[in-house]
């Protein structure tokens, strides 16, 4: 099974907006992340998870629309910044293959090292915003497959 963690791209201040959307850095992100992804067909969703919050949605709903992604949005308790993530391990075991969680720090790094080590603490991933790590399990084990940061990307 191939799991992919990637972190919400930028969102405005809390002062701007409470409800904290995506920034223009933010969109700009989230097609910088779409040009690779289609560039390397690494990325194939079975089904994307997203938080409640609407940065979450935003980078799910940019991303799907700009890899063609026809599956299903699904909005997925358990996701939020502060949220423990042996809610969403136990899930992830039973979801399809490709499945995709956009998600939050420092929540998404807690997940991905509870499933790498079988302990979320102390977190060994650390995901910028805009960020994407591929996790695969082979007969129970989890390894990482890989890592993207935005700075590998380019400038916006």
């Amino acid at each position: 099974m191939t799991l992919h963690l990637i972190r919400h791209a930028h969102a405005v201040d809390a002062e701007e907006n409470p409800l904290r959307p995506l920034s223009d850095r933010g969109r700009a992100q989230v097609a910088q992340l779409v040009a690779f992804f289609r560039a390397n067909g690494r990325l194939r969703p079975a089904a994307c998870w997203h938080s409640p919050l609407v940065r979450s949605r935003e980078t799910a709903t940019l991303l799907a629309t700009g890899l063609g992604f026809a599956g299903p949005l699904l909005e997925v308790p358990g996701l939020e910044p502060e949220d423990d993530p042996r809610i969403i391990a136990g899930r992830v075991t039973r979801a399809a293959d490709g499945l995709v969680i956009i998600g939050h720090e420092p929540q998404l790094s807690a997940l991905a090292t509870l499933l790498v080590r079988g302990s979320a603490e102390p977190p060994i991933f650390a995901l910028k915003k805009a960020a994407g790590l591929a996790l695969e399990c082979d007969e129970g084990a989890w390894q990482v497959r890989w890592l993207i940061g935005p700075e590998l990307l380019g400038p916006i």
